[in-house]
């Protein structure tokens, strides 16, 4: 019987208030990228549109959500995981019309051991699809869990629970915040895509807000177009953590000289939809005087509009098939009310007639 430890991972260079912590740009682009600074990729609509301003108001049209769509990451149960197990976070889960789950380490504390097999028949029993998972992305310790001390162990897992997409949401600071460092990460993450792709699965990196800061040596260079760039669009996919990327943008919407450098997350995702089978929806409401420029509330209580974000993305071609939405909060104060109140606002949210 394998028994499956925390995905943290001791040995990241730059450490983040969470977790340590991704779509070639056709041709010319990539080369602009590196090249002299120009007008940002994804510049952030003008007037109020650069902050929508959502609300209570909701359409009447048909849902934005997708059926069987509604996910959860684990990460915002973990309280309830390590003290009463697996079986009834699944059964509160669905209770509440989730559908999908992801990960965020394999063990389940005090409640006691459990295997990858018994795991996945757990989820299955409840009705709910393992979808995705958080794994390191390196670490100092040689025989960490991390996709490069045991590349093959972290993949011969994902293929027992069943997994479509398995990822990291580690930052990509590995060699350091150099363009030249980035661009060895993302020939890390390359290679553990295509190494992920023969097993029949999808390599994914998720985003904190300091992938969108800029390069140390090319500070008119932002680290996440860099990834982007050069990374192969066929093995390296993305999941956008929209809280995250808002944060971002308000975090990184000027260069270190001032310049301006607005960015929308949005129109990152629109721009490949293909690259981002995944999301985590997290909620904030906005605050300039906080550095994040946010606070992280429970999903439905904060203003982020994930209304247009949803309905926009799952326009797309394929968008309401190949998409896949997680609720999450770093650190709900009830992770199970937080579980009811976010299935609740999500499958709530209809599109405009």
């Amino acid at each position: 019987m394998r028994l499956i430890g925390r995905d943290r991972d001791p040995g990241l260079v730059h450490r983040f208030s969470r977790r340590g912590m991704l779509g070639v740009a056709a041709g010319g682009a990539a080369a602009a990228l590196l090249g002299a600074a120009t007008t940002p990729a994804h510049p952030a609509p003008a007037g109020p549109a650069a902050h929508p301003v959502p609300g209570p108001v909701r359409g009447r049209g048909r849902p934005v959500l997708p059926p069987g769509r509604l996910g959860i990451q684990l990460y915002s149960l973990r309280d309830k995981v390590t003290t009463l197990g697996f079986a009834p976070v699944f059964a509160e889960l669905a209770r509440h019309g989730y559908d999908e789950i992801e990960f965020a380490g394999y063990t389940q504390g005090a409640a006691g051991p459990i295997t990858l097999r018994g795991l996945r028949r757990l989820a299955r029993d409840h009705g709910l699809r393992p979808i995705g998972s958080h794994v390191g992305y390196w670490s100092t310790d040689p025989h960490a869990y991390t996709f490069a001390q045991n590349l093959d162990r972290v993949l011969d897992d994902a293929q027992t629970l069943g997994l479509r997409h398995i990822g990291t949401a580690s930052p990509p600071f590995r060699y350091g915040s150099t363009v030249d460092a980035w661009k060895r990460a993302a020939e890390d993450f390359n290679t553990y895509g295509e190494a992920a792709r023969r097993r029949g699965m999808r390599f994914y990196q998720h985003n904190h807000a300091e992938e969108f800061s800029f390069a140390t040596d090319r500070p008119d260079v932002r680290l996440y177009d860099v990834l982007l760039a050069e990374t192969d669009p066929d093995l390296v996919f993305l999941e956008m953590d929209i809280f995250w990327a808002y944060v971002g943008q308000h975090r990184f919407g000027t260069r270190p000289d001032g310049t301006p450098a607005p960015f929308d997350p949005l129109r990152y995702v629109l721009d490949q939809p293909d690259r981002y089978p995944l999301f985590h929806v997290k909620d904030g409401t906005r605050d300039a005087s906080a550095r994040d420029g946010y606070r992280m509330r429970d999903v439905g209580d904060g203003d982020i509009d994930f209304r247009t974000f949803l309905a926009a993305v799952g326009g797309t071609p394929g968008g309401r098939r190949d998409h896949h939405w997680q609720a999450e909060h770093d650190n709900p104060v009830d992770s199970f009310a937080f579980a009811r109140k976010a299935g609740a606002h999500l499958h709530g949210l209809r599109e405009d007639c």
